[in-house]
């Protein structure tokens, strides 16, 4: 069994060792230095109709989304019979072009003149 299992040695002995080497934290943890966002988790400035929504005048579009979600939500905004569609109150149509009803993968591309190019 040893020369089917030889090669492994190493493995085998620090899975013997217990968790202690697993339990130690790393030298290069995410903690000790800054991240730096870019994409969909970087805050941009938002238009006035998105600031009234969020209340804040630059957020994450994944910030963005997810408020959008809890607001919809906490009103019960989402069809019972058909999960995917949306329908909108006051403050949704506002971000979402005056619109009725919107799909729930239409949201992004919605939201997305909202967001201002920053230079």
């Amino acid at each position: 069994m040893s020369r089917v299992f030889g090669g492994c040695r190493a493995l085998m002995g620090a899975a013997r060792a217990g968790t202690k080497a697993a339990a130690a934290p790393s030298a290069g943890t995410s903690a000790a230095k800054p991240r730096n966002t870019t994409g969909i988790l970087k805050p941009l400035p938002v238009s006035p109709a998105m600031r009234k929504f969020v209340g804040a005048p630059e957020i994450s579009r994944a910030e963005a989304v997810k408020k959008i979600w809890d607001h919809i939500k906490l009103n019960q905004l989402q069809n019972p019979t058909n999960k995917r569609e949306i329908h909108c109150d006051e403050k949704l149509k506002i971000i979402f072009d005056g619109r009725d009803k919107v799909g729930m993968l239409e949201i992004a591309k919605l939201i997305a003149p909202h967001f201002l190019k920053s230079s």
